[in-house]
């Protein structure tokens, strides 16, 4: 068994992720591709690790959670605040037609995109800009995932979020809890929560 089939059994499998197609997605993304060369042997770690400009890529149980928490069907349009490295982006496009994927930090943004590119994942679009914006031009989106945690939901996702969409995200600074949404018309509906540990998210200056 190779490191990356070990973290799906022994992280991710064993401490309840059930849902066939996330478990498929995360033994086909190879996480090593995502980190830099320098920390490659640390990409199945049982724990998030830094990719630069004091940004890190989740570990490996909370990308699987959110993923089955966000329940991503094979015509959805995803919205992802965060690109990061680009990892949580590569196991939603293995699974949803289009992932949309905002990141701050222009060049973070930009090897991401390079990576996702050399990966052929052409239902991917990357592009650097303030994710508590969101990304009206192509709302609404049948579901939304936050990887950088905000003081409270931004009330622009909330607004491109389609109607029984589904919206996952970190919310608060020192106590945080990830929040597990369903939008029903004018209302919101909590469907789980669980606390965590992400880094903020950032608006553009």
């Amino acid at each position: 068994m190779d490191a990356q089939a070990r973290m799906v059994a022994e992280q991710i499998r064993a401490r309840g992720i059930r849902d066939p197609l996330v478990l498929s997605a995360l033994t086909r993304v190879r996480r090593e591709r995502f980190i830099p060369a320098e920390r490659r042997a640390e990409a199945y770690d049982d724990r998030p690790v830094p990719i630069g400009y004091g940004q890190t890529i989740s570990q490996p149980y909370i990308v699987a959670y959110m993923t089955e928490a966000l329940r991503v069907g094979p015509a959805h349009r995803v919205l992802e605040i965060g690109t990061g490295c680009g990892y949580q982006t590569a196991v939603l496009a293995e699974l949803a037609a289009e992932v949309y994927s905002i990141e701050l930090i222009e060049a973070l943004a930009e090897r991401a995109r390079l990576t996702l590119e050399e990966l052929h994942y052409a239902n991917v679009h990357v592009r650097a800009g303030d994710g508590y914006a969101g990304w009206p031009e192509h709302a609404p989106f049948d579901r939304i995932l936050g990887a950088a945690a905000a003081p409270e939901t931004p009330p622009a996702l909330l607004d491109q979020l389609a109607d029984g969409g589904i919206l996952v995200i970190p919310v608060g600074v020192d106590d945080q809890q990830l929040r597990v949404l369903q939008k029903a018309g004018e209302r919101l509906k909590l469907l789980s929560t669980l606390p965590v540990r992400f880094v903020p998210m950032l608006h553009k200056p």
